[in-house]
C-alpha cells in the first residue's frame, strides 16, 4: 500500500524539516514525508489539542512535501508558533488537481498566498513543454511570494501587479490576465486566490471563450466527501472531493462563488 492510502484515513506524524519565514505573515514548512500529492490538491494538517486545517501543497518532489500557509485563523497562528523538528499530523492528499496537454499555453493567476501552489503547476507543466504566463499579484511587494523561485522556471515568463504599485503594474493582476487573453494563444488559464479575483477570472475567460479551472477554497471538515459541509448552492458539488479545482463553467452556475460562502455552522458569509 502506498503512502498516499496509508494517511488517507488517519494523520500521519511527521517531523518538519526546515522552515521558511517567506514574509511577517506567510511561512513554509518543509515536512518529510511525499504522498504524491498532484498539483492543486489539498493535505490535512492536524496540531493535536489545537486543531486540523486543510492546506494546499506548494510542492511535493518525491521526498518531501511544502506546505506554505497565512497565519489567520486560531490554527494557522499556533502553526506559526512551531520550530524545526516538532511535528505535525498529515492526512491525504485530497481532491482535484488542474491537468493539461503537452505544448498547452497557460496562464496561471495567483493572489497572495496562492502563488505557492500555482508554482507547483508551473513546476509540473513545463515537463511537459508547456508555455507559462505566471500572473502574481498582492496588495504591495512585501505581500509576494516565490518571485525568486518562479524566475529560476525554464518557459515561464513572470508578470507582478501589486495594489499600490510598488512592484510591477499598479492594479490587479486580473488587468494582465485581460491583456494577455486579447493577445490570444492562451490554451487554459489556471488560478488560486481570492474568491473575488477568481470570480473576475471566471468572467474575463468566459469573455475570451477561454477554458479556466480555479481552485475554490470552502470550510472542509473531513476532506473526503462524506460531511457535506463544503457543497456549493445549488449542483451540491463538495469541493473537497468535486473540488478543489473546479471549472470556471461550473462556478459561473453557481449561486453562491464570488457572493458568499458557510462558515463552520453552515451560516451564509458575504464576501
Amino acid at each position: 500500500m502506498n503512502q498516499a492510502l496509508q494517511t488517507y484515513g488517519q494523520p500521519k506524524m511527521v517531523t518538519i524539516k526546515k522552515i521558511v519565514q517567506e514574509n511577517e505573515f506567510v511561512k513554509t514548512f518543509f515536512l518529510d514525508v511525499s504522498l504524491g500529492v498532484k498539483a492543486g490538491q489539498f493535505v490535512n494538517i492536524w496540531l493535536p489539542g489545537v486543531d486540523e486545517k486543510p492546506l494546499s501543497v506548494a510542492y511535493d518532489d518525491g521526498s518531501q512535501t511544502l506546505i506554505t500557509f497565512y497565519a489567520f485563523g486560531h490554527m494557522t497562528k499556533k502553526l506559526f508558533e512551531l520550530s524545526e523538528g516538532d511535528k505535525v499530523g498529515i492526512r491525504g492528499p485530497y481532491g482535484t488537481y488542474y491537468t493539461w496537454n503537452k505544448g498547452d499555453t497557460l496562464v496561471l493567476v495567483a493572489g497572495g498566498y496562492g502563488a505557492a501552489p500555482m508554482y507547483f503547476v508551473a513546476n509540473e507543466a513545463i515537463k511537459d513543454d508547456c508555455k507559462i504566463h505566471f500572473v502574481v499579484g498582492a496588495r504591495n511587494k512585501d505581500l509576494l511570494l516565490y518571485l525568486d523561485k518562479i524566475e529560476k522556471l525554464p518557459n515561464v515568463e513572470l508578470h507582478v501587479a501589486t495594489d499600490d504599485g510598488s512592484m510591477g503594474l499598479k492594479g490587479y493582476n486580473t488587468e494582465i490576465l485581460k491583456d494577455l487573453l486579447a493577445a490570444g494563444e492562451v490554451s487554459r488559464v489556471f488560478a488560486c486566490g481570492p474568491e473575488m479575483m477568481e470570480k473576475r477570472i471566471v468572467d474575463l475567460c468566459s469573455e475570451a471563450g477561454v477554458k479556466s479551472w480555479i481552485s475554490v477554497e470552502r470550510y472542509m471538515k473531513c476532506g473526503f466527501g462524506v460531511c457535506g459541509h463544503c457543497c456549493l448552492d445549488d449542483s451540491g458539488d463538495r469541493v473537497c472531493k468535486e473540488g478543489p479545482v473546479m471549472s470556471g463553467e461550473l462556478l459561473a452556475a453557481s449561486p453562491e462563488f464570488g457572493k458568499y460562502h458557510r462558515d463552520k455552522v453552515g451560516k451564509k458569509v458575504k464576501l
